[in-house]
């Protein structure tokens, strides 16, 4: 489960201008040193620290971001996908998903910060970031 939901991926989803099904996401890795304001970040220029590293490159991967309705539960899982970056020398803290327009980040909309608690490392291997769920319910 994500760490954090940016405020703005609800109004987003509300309104209809972002469609888990269609639109392409990204997730970049981040330090500690980047402080997530899920109220005053929106877009993706307001995110700092992306990491610099061998078999990292700036700006992320695609992820595959999946929704299953379970009925017999009364919930909702959006699935932020997962990825890797191989033979990588990599320090993150954080990974962060976005909706990416493929232009200006400052018109990519956030979506989620999933924080790991502590910084993971890669040393000339792979680095794996597992999928994330955001889950709704509906008591």
């Amino acid at each position: 489960m994500p760490s954090l939901i940016f405020n703005r991926l609800l109004e987003l989803w509300a309104r209809g201008s972002i469609d888990f099904d269609t639109d392409t996401f990204r997730v970049t890795l981040h330090t500690s040193g980047y402080a997530e304001d899920k109220d005053a970040h929106d877009f993706f220029n307001d995110v700092t620290n992306e990491v610099v590293g061998t078999g990292y490159t700036a700006g992320g991967n695609v992820v595959t971001v999946t929704v299953t309705l379970d009925t017999v539960n009364d919930r909702l899982d959006i699935s932020l996908g997962g990825t890797t970056w191989p033979s990588s020398t990599i320090t993150a803290r954080k990974a962060v998903y976005r909706k990416a327009r493929g232009g200006a980040s400052s018109a990519d909309e956030l979506v989620a910060v999933n924080d790991f608690g502590a910084d993971v490392i890669s040393v000339a291997g792979t680095f794996t970031l597992n999928a994330s769920t955001i889950r709704i319910t509906n008591p």
